[in-house]
């Protein structure tokens, strides 16, 4: 589940191959400022796909000329995406 106020953004609950999609959806649809600050706190439970999805966001966002920056990562999150090779794309 995502909620903006603003320039800030939560995501919270899973980031798993069962519901990516979607969220990736959601974000597109909801990250609309400028400069978005999305934290990450909230997340529960991750798999290959959250990184997946954090890049795609990261995409759309330069795609459409806009900054996007995640906080509080989850440390097996951290972990994936330096396990990637990612690391660095999703720190900004």
């Amino acid at each position: 589940m995502i909620s903006c106020d603003g320039t800030r953004c939560e995501v919270r609950g899973p980031l798993t191959i069962a519901n990516a999609a979607s969220l990736a959806e959601e974000g597109k649809r909801q990250f609309v400022a400028e400069r978005v600050i999305v934290d990450l706190a909230g997340v529960t439970e991750v798999d290959s796909a959250a990184v997946s999805l954090l890049l795609e966001w990261r995409r759309a966002a330069l795609g459409a000329n806009r900054r996007i920056e995640f906080t509080n990562l989850p440390a097996n999150l951290r972990s994936l995406a330096t396990l990637y090779g990612v690391a660095d794309l999703l720190n900004g």
